[in-house]
């Protein structure tokens, strides 16, 4: 199980500051796409690739951010996606899917992932 809390400030913050370079290093293409932008989705989808990475076990500085995608389901609820590192991890602890939960204040995007 991992969580993470961020404060949406900060990500709109970085968002002005580094444009398209912060979004292409932290979000896959569909990730942008879906976000267009909006700093309160951006914080939850950044929330819940942390909380991934510590439900890895490994931090996100041993796991890319692009390879833990975060999108909606067919019923809106997000859905992550793992791709190379964080996939490999994942089966290396014998584990078969990853679920999260993000949620949103004015200030904050929190998100709790759990590995099963």
């Amino acid at each position: 199980m991992g969580v993470d809390i961020v404060e949406i400030p900060r990500i709109q913050q970085t968002l002005e500051r580094h444009g398209q370079r912060f979004l292409d290093r932290v979000y896959t293409p569909a990730e942008q796409a879906y976000c267009r932008g909006r700093a309160p989705q951006l914080a939850g989808r950044f929330a819940a690739k942390e909380a991934v990475s510590k439900a890895l076990g490994t931090g996100i500085r041993r796991i890319h951010w692009l390879n833990i995608e975060v999108l909606p389901n067919r019923a809106g609820a997000p859905k992550v996606t793992l791709h190379g590192r964080a996939e490999a991890r994942l089966a290396a602890l014998d584990l078969t899917s990853m679920e999260v939960s993000i949620s949103h204040s004015r200030d904050n995007a929190v998100a709790m992932a759990i590995a099963t």
